[in-house]
């Protein structure tokens, strides 16, 4: 395993759930009620300095329990190490941590995910639609049972291929 993939195991061990490295990309996945605490750490230890937020992304599967899981990326400019930093939420209780506290970088990106998944970031300070409609009612257009074509009033949208010529 990985050297921070191991730090983070020896000192969140009620937390870390597994790491993954792929092609020197290290994967670390907590439980949510960690994630905070493991960000902080990855933020403030000396050894980590991880200053960067590069992203914040979500991912969609459907047939598993918890059904979301929520993606952090950060690079230490310093230390010019990156990580990446998972958790798991089902649906029925859509809800982490928000980890602008920490980088204000994952404002709107975690915006973002709250607006085309439907995952709520708690403490954010101005967590509110970024992309969509403030009345777009119709669901999370990310989601993989999301229509591909919408919802409602686009149905009525004729589409270029269904034109007649």
């Amino acid at each position: 395993m990985h050297q921070l993939a191991t730090r983070i195991q020896e000192s969140f061990s009620d937390g870390f759930v597994g790491a993954t490295e792929w092609r020197g990309d290290v994967a670390v996945t907590v439980t949510r009620d960690k994630l905070h605490d493991v960000a902080k750490f990855l933020r403030h230890e000396p050894g980590m300095d991880f200053d960067y937020i590069v992203h914040v992304s979500s991912v969609d599967w459907p047939d598993d329990e918890e059904r979301f899981e929520v993606v952090w990326e950060f690079y230490s400019i310093r230390k010019r190490h990156r990580i990446r930093l998972k958790t798991r939420v089902p649906e029925s209780d859509c809800v982490v941590d928000s980890l602008t506290d920490l980088w204000k970088g994952a404002d709107f990106m975690e915006r973002e995910v709250y607006d085309m998944m439907g995952i709520r970031f708690r403490n954010h300070p101005d967590l509110r639609r970024i992309l969509m409609p403030d009345d777009f009612t119709e669901g999370y257009p990310l989601r993989k049972d999301f229509p591909l074509r919408g919802k409602g009033w686009r149905d009525t949208f004729e589409f270029l291929d269904e034109i007649p010529r």
